[in-house]
């Protein structure tokens, strides 16, 4: 069986990205970047069975390995939640050379078994797709291979339920109900507390910098609106030296244009 011009050009298209995508799930950093590689592999990979007239292992491979497998690890990388600073410190020393070793002992395995394999004629092809590929796929997998497949649903299920472990949260203390979380605000004004959003910082349109407090209708300052870690650091800044430093560049400004009218009307004069 020979390939044709387009299947060719089909594979060597495809071929060096799914190597660079692998090559991406192995030095990837992030646990979400790995999982994206991973599933760019599989899709190339079904586009080839699709080509390759193998239609039935083309629907398989997106609909069970992309669309179920790798979205249930992605949905549990999401859920879950991962810690983008990976620890790099080696918990057993000299790990790394012995990977590094034993990763390229079996790229020389492979390279050894694909240098010495023989591509003959497909045989069996034609008994296979006599009834179309997909019928006789369907009774050799749910005949000659049931147990096989019976346990790989069991996987996947076990898989799903795995995810919703991890997910769920033990709650220390009863969950609030919208009514009981309003009748503790409004008990907490007395406190100080508002039932409103916190005001945005900034004097009005003047000024919006997050170190600067907002004025009430009043013309006083609210303090809380400013964010509590400035306010422990003792980054802000009072809302008159703002105005302050604004009148300033006011009187500058009106300096300058008032030199500048000066200057026009010296201009005229002569």
């Amino acid at each position: 069986m020979t390939a044709s011009g387009a299947e060719a050009a089909l594979f060597w298209v495809l071929a060096p990205l799914m190597v660079l995508a692998a090559l991406g799930l192995l030095f990837a950093r992030k646990a979400v970047h790995a999982a994206i590689c991973v599933m760019f592999v599989m899709v190339d990979l079904a586009i080839l069975y699709v080509a390759q007239e193998a239609a039935f292992l083309g629907v398989v491979q997106v609909v069970v390995y992309t669309g179920a497998v790798m979205m249930l690890f992605l949905f549990v990388l999401m859920l879950v939640g991962i810690d983008a600073a990976d620890s790099l410190t080696e918990t057993i020393r000299g790990q790394r050379w012995v990977g590094l070793l034993l990763g390229v002992g079996l790229a020389v395995v492979l390279l050894g078994v694909i240098s010495r394999a023989a591509f003959p004629p497909a045989v069996g092809l034609a008994e296979a797709n006599a009834v179309t590929n997909p019928v006789a796929l369907a009774r050799v997998l749910l005949a000659d291979y049931v147990l096989a497949m019976e346990v790989v649903g069991v996987l996947l299920v076990t898989a799903a339920l795995a995810g919703l472990v991890l997910t769920h949260k033990r709650r220390l203390a009863a969950r609030q109900t919208q009514r009981a979380l309003a009748a503790a605000k409004v008990a907490a004004l007395p406190t100080g507390r508002t039932l409103t959003p916190l005001p945005a910082p900034g004097v009005y349109a003047q000024n919006n910098a997050m170190d600067t407090p907002a004025l009430g209708p009043d013309g006083r300052p609210l303090e809380h609106s400013v964010p509590r870690v400035l306010r422990i650091r003792g980054q802000e800044r009072s809302a008159t030296a703002v105005l302050a430093a604004e009148e300033t560049l006011v009187g500058k400004e009106l300096a300058e244009a008032g030199l500048l009218t000066e200057a026009t009307e010296d201009e005229e004069a002569r």
